[in-house]
């Protein structure tokens, strides 16, 4: 048993990793954010603080006698383009001795094409920074590629996770692919796996966590995706973009995403919309979705959802 902090406690995927540590009923819980308790924050062992990020002192007092801290916090690009939050998460958590640090990660392992990550990176290179004369905090990045409840959009298939749009849309029978990447290989991971990798990655001896935390759920090529798409829906339409043209910013497909995470305003995210897919679709032709599989590795008794059959599952009878 070890006492666990997860910082932006109230966010979807922390709520759901959250759930996951509870049913283990294994450790004791502290759930840190800037805003009121979540919906699970009154379950026995589970406790909760409100915390201020650009407070340092306050943040080690609270962080006192924790072992892990599981960070979700969110990290819009505009008010905290240099990501104090967490390096101040990080500085807070080594001060009061915290043993293991998961920044607030989830995604896939390359992100230069996907500006609205740039804090991730930014958080990456301060770990490395923090440790490279010495370990003095063990990190993980918990990496799982893309969350393969999105191909189930709009239907809600897990508990907390709000089921987006990507470039392969289940729901109108249609893609969009980068014209000569259709090969590219993709993580697909359920949301459900996640929060179930994370829980059991606590219980790792300490020293066992990997720097890069791939977790692989399902490793399928871009093609193969839309193969089971069309097995389970019917015939997709497919639009084929141009590599150059993307880089230049262009998109030339007949369509782009529409449901935007709650997280964001409908004008942040009618501005995002082109951004997103376009960096979504370059990153994808250049294998930046294609994660580790080192926490398989580690847990190899852990038993994913295999894409086919939960798409199956999904989409039978769907209209």
């Amino acid at each position: 048993m070890v006492k666990i902090a997860v910082a932006g406690g109230t966010g979807e995927l922390a709520r759901e990793v959250i759930d996951a540590l509870v049913a283990a009923n294994k450790h004791e819980i502290t759930i840190l954010s800037r805003n009121t308790a979540p919906g699970n924050g009154s379950h026995p062992g589970i406790s909760f603080r409100a915390v201020d990020y650009t407070d340092k002192d306050s943040l080690i007092s609270a962080l006192k006698g924790i072992h892990t801290v599981l960070s979700f916090i969110n990290q819009p690009m505009a008010a905290d383009d240099k990501n104090n939050s967490q390096k101040n998460l990080i500085d807070a958590s080594i001060a009061a001795g915290v043993k293991r640090f998961a920044p607030s990660e989830y995604g896939s392992h390359g992100k230069e094409d996907l500006p609205f990550w740039s804090g991730k990176n930014i958080t990456q290179k301060y770990l490395e920074h923090v440790n490279e004369n010495q370990k003095v905090l063990e990190y993980t990045l918990f990496q799982p590629g893309l969350y393969l409840d999105y191909l189930a959009s709009p239907h809600r298939t897990a508990k907390y996770v709000t089921p987006l749009e990507t470039f392969i849309d289940f729901q109108h029978r249609r893609a969009i692919v980068v014209e000569g990447h259709e090969d590219a290989y993709m993580t697909l991971t359920a949301v459900s796996d996640i929060a179930g990798v994370v829980a059991q990655a606590v219980d790792l001896e300490d020293g066992k966590w990997p720097a890069i935390g791939g977790i692989r759920g399902n490793r399928v090529t871009i093609s193969q995706i839309i193969g089971i798409g069309e097995k389970t829906r019917g015939p997709f339409t497919v639009d084929k973009v141009r590599l150059e043209d993307l880089r230049a910013g262009k998109l030339t497909a007949s369509w782009t995403l529409g449901k935007k995470h709650p997280a964001f305003s409908d004008e942040e995210a009618a501005a995002m919309f082109k951004g997103v897919l376009v960096g979504m679709l370059l990153s994808s032709a250049k294998g930046a979705w294609d994660v580790s599989d080192a926490f398989n590795g580690l847990l190899p008794g852990y038993k994913f959802k295999e894409i086919e059959s939960f798409l199956a599952g999904v989409w039978e009878g769907k209209p």
